[in-house]
């Protein structure tokens, strides 16, 4: 007989031969279970374009642009100087003129009788500042913006290295060399910011592709359109057609005016991350993906919904916001993109490109460097129509007279009413405000000029020689909300110019102060340079470049009542907390 040491080692011994013998059944079933439901490879590209953009080049220049051959393969050799040159013109072309498209938008505008008079108000004066920009003096916007490159460099494709520096010194050349403003801001640490006179850094980014060419695409964006740039983190149920609709109608309200429309809309759901979801949105707000299936498959590609698109439009038509004041136009089109997603989540990524919708196309061959050619004669666009045959009233406002009477006279007015103001503005924005909020906080007065003058909300572009001022189009009005109580508690601040929509802070101040105001045309900066500015003159804090103080004399500048002294607010339906 065994002893009991010897048989626990047997059972031991049985039970180790019998789990690996269970061992191999379990895993060759698994095995045999998984080859059955393995789907082939397949690569998909997300973003696989149906068909190429038909897009009208012109040539810049034939030369830094060679071929040699590699292993039987041609190579396309890019010299920086290539990159330079087509950078710093893409930037040029961006910043005064548009695409043929979106000035025909403007004009449909003018021939829609279903438009509102202010709908035609505001498409009439951005067509007349796309033919003042077109002159390649005053920019479009005075924000002139961020600039972005996106490059698409092909494997067969060969440079020195660094593109991202000859690419960078183009836009370098562009915004030194011309009427541009500086908007970028460094920081020194945490809270310490210092503008850095050059617009740079740019935001570029390059990608490998399987091609023998170099594509860019350029862009401007202002800080009021990347500002309207949203991400909602959602779930499954959203994806059914009225609760998606619900939550759209919902959340385009809440863009409001302050990004100039009419704009074009786009509207991106799914996306494999957050940051997809919205770099997706910025592509397809410039018309790049247009060129996008418009159904999906089962491995994943994006594609444009076209039957939402158009349902979503007519949304936004109902909605009576309109280009700026009222009516139809609040949007020119919408893309709707449907993209992948993680079954746990599902991002959705809202954002626009506004009334100064710059972005450019361009291109490196072995036949030279193109970029894409935008609208040079834009009088085209133009019909004809005066300002006198839009309809409703326009109020002449002389702001040359002491406060109480300019208040007397508005109070006469209700909500929308049309104006021109001639007289003298103070012109202040962010950082302005917070200087004068930490004198009132030291027990200081509010300075004088607060008190007599409205309050013009805006940052020049430089000026050009021969003209009062450059680019000089209003800023978006949010940014100084927080401030309106105070000021107009210590006298100032009672009639605010700029664009957009308003807070609810700013609606109770204006009730309880007897303050106005006054909305912008959010869009036409060179035409009211050209046409309204007559004088600019540093009032206060000139170190601070276009955000200091300014004194500004102006003639016939448009405007319309959008807060009341009554605490009526066109944007109330709208209107943020």
């Amino acid at each position: 007989m065994l002893g009991s040491g010897m048989r626990g080692r047997a059972l031991q011994g049985a039970w180790l031969v019998l789990h690996k013998h269970l061992r191999q059944i379990q895993t060759s079933g698994i095995q045999a279970a998984a080859a059955a439901d393995v789907k082939p490879f397949f690569y998909q590209d997300i973003f696989e374009h149906e068909k190429k953009t038909e897009v009208p080049w012109k040539k810049l220049s034939g030369d830094n642009v060679s071929t040699f051959d590699v292993k039987g393969r041609k190579v396309l050799h890019v010299e920086p100087a290539a990159l330079t040159l087509l950078a710093e013109t893409a930037m040029i072309d961006i910043s005064h003129l548009l695409r043929p498209g979106h000035l025909q938008q403007l004009s449909n505008i003018l021939k829609d009788p279903e438009a509102s008079s202010n709908d035609k108000f505001v498409a009439l004066e951005l067509l007349k500042n796309a033919n003042v920009a077109a002159g390649m003096v005053l920019p479009g916007c005075q924000d002139t913006g961020t600039a972005i490159c996106i490059g698409k460099k092909g494997q067969y494709v060969w440079t020195e290295g660094r593109d991202e520096d000859a690419l960078s010194r183009g836009i370098y050349n562009t915004y030194t060399k011309r009427n541009l403003r500086y908007s970028q801001v460094a920081p020194l640490d945490m809270f310490n910011e210092v503008n850095t006179k050059t617009n740079l850094p740019a935001q570029i980014e390059l990608y490998a592709t399987d091609s023998s060419q170099y594509d860019f695409l350029f862009m401007a964006k202002g800080g009021g359109s990347a500002n309207k740039t949203f991400l909602y983190q959602q779930t499954k149920a959203l994806l059914n057609p009225e609760r998606l609709m619900k939550f759209v109608d919902e959340k385009i309200k809440t863009l409001g005016t302050a990004a100039c429309p009419p704009y074009h809309l786009a509207i991106v759901i799914g996306g494999t991350s957050a940051e997809l979801t919205l770099k997706t949105v910025k592509l397809a707000s410039t018309r790049y993906l247009d060129t996008l299936p418009s159904s999906g498959n089962d491995h994943g590609r994006a594609f444009r919904d076209l039957e939402l698109e158009q349902q979503i439009h007519k949304l936004t038509q109902k909605m009576g916001i309109g280009a700026q004041f009222g009516g139809k136009y609040f949007c020119h089109d919408v893309r709707v993109i449907r993209l992948p997603r993680h079954g746990a989540s599902c991002p959705v990524g809202i954002g626009v490109s506004c009334s100064a919708d710059r972005q450019a196309l361009g291109k490196i061959t072995e036949e030279g460097v193109f970029l894409e050619q935008l609208e040079i004669d834009p009088i085209k666009y133009l019909p004809e129509i005066e300002t006198k045959d839009l309809g409703g009233e326009v109020v002449q406002v002389n702001l040359n007279r002491p406060m109480s009477e300019v208040l007397q006279q508005l109070d006469q007015y209700p909500i929308k009413t049309r104006l021109t103001l001639t007289g003298t503005l103070v012109v202040a924005r962010d950082i302005a405000h917070a200087k004068l909020q930490e004198r009132l906080d030291k027990g200081e007065e509010m300075p004088q000029y607060m008190k007599d003058h409205p309050v013009y909300y805006a940052g020049p572009a430089k000026t050009p020689k021969g003209y009062a001022s450059g680019s000089f189009g209003p800023t978006t009005a949010g940014r100084m909300d927080s401030y309106v109580n105070a000021f107009q508690a210590a006298g100032g601040s009672k009639v605010m110019l700029a664009k957009g929509n308003r807070s609810r802070q700013v609606t109770k101040a204006c009730k309880s102060h007897g303050g106005f105001y006054l909305g912008s045309i959010g869009g036409p900066a060179a035409i009211l340079a050209e046409n309204c500015i007559k004088n600019v003159e540093v009032l206060e804090y000139p170190e601070l470049g276009m955000e200091a103080i300014w004194r500004v004399e102006v003639e016939n500048f448009p405007a319309f009542i959008v807060v009341d002294n009554k605490g009526n607010d066109f944007f109330q339906e709208w209107q943020l907390e």
